[in-house]
């Protein structure tokens, strides 16, 4: 079964840490993602951009029309995901409790019932 487990974030919580301990945060990232990586659960690891960088795209008579956004009503946005193929939701649940951040901040498990072909 596959899980999405996402990770939120925002610019105050990043400008927070300061920055000679940016190099074991990303370490302590980067093992956690090895571990899992290593034992084949999990598929990806994808940290996305801060949230002025995203951007809202619609069709407008049959073009792209793009726009700045989104246009967050809360601090929070997702800052990564992170997908996984294990053999139970408990597992899933043991997995995002080794989340480097997980003391600090909860980690959202959510089930990928369909996938695209």
């Amino acid at each position: 079964m596959k899980y999405l487990m996402l990770v939120y974030g925002n610019q105050e919580k990043w400008d927070s840490i300061p920055a000679d301990q940016w190099p074991d945060v990303v370490a302590n990232q980067d093992a956690f993602n090895k571990r899992y990586q290593g034992t084949g659960e999990l598929i990806g690891a994808y940290g996305l951009a801060d949230a002025v960088m995203a951007r809202l795209v619609k069709r407008v008579d049959g073009a792209p029309a793009v726009t700045d956004g989104p246009y967050l009503e809360t601090k929070e946005y997702i800052a990564s995901f992170y997908l996984l193929d294990v053999e139970s939701e408990e597992r899933a649940h043991e997995i995002a409790a080794d989340m480097p951040w997980a003391d600090q901040d909860p980690v959202e498990v959510w089930p990928v019932p369909h996938e695209g072909q």
